[in-house]
């Protein structure tokens, strides 16, 4: 018998083993440098059809394949049916094959027909010397299981059978792992049965016939974090004669310590969730993208090459609006600062770089910046990349110094429980496990988050556990422990309990906060308290943290990146996120306590800033530039001895 689901989902938690791939490669290295392409999503959400999207590839082939983006990509539901009743989370709308892997829907991609599913479009895209590739979702499809569709057995051509029985959707789908923010389209499936690997090497072989060369697999990563079934497919894929990048998405809420024996089995992972074209967006990425440079995680080992945390498309140009039934009709509401500044954290940070916008409307602004060629040049070639924290401002409205140090302080330092909220994050994040629990009634035990994470001391932020709301069943433990579920209260006395709604994407800058909802059974309201301190919900789980109320303080701050060329000169990245024009300074001396041997101490820096074309050199050591609000320097400094 199957086991119940918070039984199930806490014993992934808990007990997760670690896996390791066996299958031998028989392909070529992939993904050695970033990937760069095109993807539909940001200018055509998901009613792209075929006409437009070969047209875009077209121009792709023209205009930008010289410039490195190669890979043409049709993002989500290509398979649903662009109709009056159907959405991003609709359900009934899919066309799926009698084995319940879907296949393109025919009135969007006409030549789908007579089952070609995209080898015609795949051979169109190659002939222009292009890659092809497509968005797919996790598992298998809510309305495959809900038919009960036989699963094909590759090797032999028929339903498959095991242990005397033909096996079917229902036997391999995960109800209680559907997918957070499309939980009527899709559920992840047992990848610990034989039949569910059969499912899903039905998918991935289907794909290597229609000659897909890029893989975006959706709802396993991040809050959806499903290492199995990520595990399982990069074995499948290591079966295939031909090579294929595995890219994952979305990233919500990721740390490094998340990507442990993940990352070296993809070749891309998005570390936010979507990034739009929205400044607080672009913000949202520095810390992500310093945290993972620090990790040592940029161009790390990879499935069959390398893998590089991703910062996800280049929402600019012409694009749409997220989720809707639209296809491209606005510009990119970042200013021209605004991308510039995006633009060069995706290139410092090596970022794979997937641009968004409808090339049918490719305006000379927008080329020339994902073209710029000081920018490519970084992305693929330079090293030693991460942020470089010797930095200084000047800003004109208060006319003094602020280090970046000063200017964004810790969570640890903000213990005062009204200037915070509840929140949530992956399990896995190292700030997750700081619950303690204590008696505080009869009925009640409190629940209190330790704002110092070397201290036992409990701060302000409690909640309180109504005690014994269901017990998972009798005799299920892990590592010793029998874990209880329990509902939430804000108050000894409140009649409403904590839950979490997740039926909707989030941007880069958004976060998946806790709400109230009615105590009853069947609410997103169940909890648990894992032994290591970690408060998981049992219907998203997600786990509760605390973070200040202004997440990105006030946006403000500067930053700057560093990383050294393949001809030995330095590029330097002045950030200025506040809101108005802003002096930031460096001294040539703290080169050499990022750089280290990188670094010559002989040498006299200058060279050229590449917004403005100015000449640069440095002043009593010093390298100062005014930066413009919300926008970027980047210098490129050479070594005259």
């Amino acid at each position: 018998m199957r086991a119940s689901v918070p039984v199930l989902l806490l014993v992934i938690l808990i007990c997760r083993e670690s896996y390791e791939a066996k299958a031998v490669s028989k392909v070529g290295k992939v993904a050695m440098l970033p990937p760069r392409g095109w993807n539909s999503y940001d200018s055509f959400s998901w009613v792209i059809d075929e006409n437009a999207f070969l047209y875009n590839a077209e121009i792709l082939s023209k205009r930008l394949l010289p410039y490195g983006y190669e890979y043409a990509v049709v993002d989500y539901l290509w398979y649903r049916k662009n109709v009056n009743g159907s959405s991003a989370n609709a359900y009934g709308y899919d066309t799926i094959d009698p084995w319940g892997r879907v296949y393109p829907d025919p009135d969007r991609w006409p030549s789908s027909k007579d089952g070609n599913g995209f080898k015609e479009v795949a051979q169109i895209v190659h002939k222009m010397g292009l890659k092809f590739g497509i968005h797919v979702m996790t598992g298998i499809s809510v309305q495959a299981v809900n038919a009960n569709t036989p699963i094909l057995d590759v090797d032999n051509g028929g339903a498959y059978r095991k242990d005397g029985q033909t096996w079917r959707a229902r036997d391999i789908g995960l109800k209680n792992m559907t997918c957070k923010w499309m939980d009527k389209g899709f559920m992840s499936v047992d990848t610990s049965l034989a039949a569910g690997r059969a499912f899903l090497r039905s998918l991935y072989r289907q794909y290597a016939q229609w000659g897909v060369d890029f893989v975006k697999l959706d709802c396993v990563f991040g809050s959806d974090l499903d290492a199995k079934q990520i595990l399982t497919v990069s074995e499948l894929l290591q079966e295939l004669d031909r090579p294929v990048v595995l890219s994952l998405s979305p990233g919500e809420r990721v740390t490094p310590s998340m990507t442990d024996g993940i990352s070296n089995h993809v070749n891309m992972y998005r570390i936010t969730s979507d990034d739009w074209d929205k400044w607080e967006d672009v913000v949202a990425h520095f810390d992500v993208s310093r945290d993972f440079a620090a990790a040592n995680k940029i161009g790390a080992e990879g499935l069959n090459g390398k893998s590089w945390p991703d910062l996800d498309m280049l929402p600019l140009g012409w694009l749409t609006d997220p989720s809707v039934q639209q296809g491209p009709h606005r510009k990119s509401n970042l200013t021209l600062d605004e991308q510039k500044t995006q633009m060069t954290l995706w290139s410092m940070a090596k970022s794979p770089l997937m641009f968004g916008g409808d090339l049918r409307h490719l305006d000379d602004s927008t080329f020339n910046l994902i073209t710029n060629p000081t920018l490519l040049e970084i992305d693929h070639y330079s090293s030693n990349n991460k942020e470089f924290p010797y930095v200084f401002s000047t800003k004109i409205r208060k006319n003094r110094l602020r280090t970046l140090a000063q200017r964004f302080m810790s969570l640890d330092h903000e213990n005062n429980g009204e200037n915070n909220m509840l929140s949530t994050s992956n399990c896995k994040d190292e700030k997750a496990n700081r619950w303690l629990v204590s008696s505080f009634n009869r009925d009640l035990d409190q629940i209190c988050w330790q704002f110092d994470a070397n201290s036992t001391d409990v701060k302000s932020y409690c909640l309180y556990k109504r005690k014994s709301l269901q017990t998972l069943a009798e005799g299920i433990k892990c590592k010793q422990e029998t874990v209880e579920t329990f509902q939430l209260l804000t108050s000894p006395a409140a009649n409403t309990c904590l839950g979490i709604s997740v039926n909707r994407k989030l941007s880069a800058s958004e976060m998946r906060s806790v709400s109230l909802h009615p105590c009853k059974r069947n609410a997103n309201a169940r909890w648990g308290l894992i032994h290591n301190g970690t408060l998981v919900n049992l219907i998203s789980r997600l786990c509760a943290i605390i973070v200040p109320k202004k997440a990105n303080m006030d946006a403000g701050g500067i930053r700057s990146w560093i990383a050294t060329g393949r001809r030995g000169e330095i590029y330097l990245a002045f950030f200025n996120l506040y809101n108005e024009k802003t002096k930031i300074s460096t001294k040539v001396e703290d080169f050499a306590k990022i750089l280290k041997g990188n670094f010559s101490s002989n040498c006299s820096y200058d060279g050229r800033e590449i917004w403005t074309g100015k000449q640069f050199y440095m002043v009593n050591d010093t390298l100062s530039m005014m930066v413009e609000k919300h926008g970027s320097a980047l210098f490129v400094l050479t070594c005259h001895k």
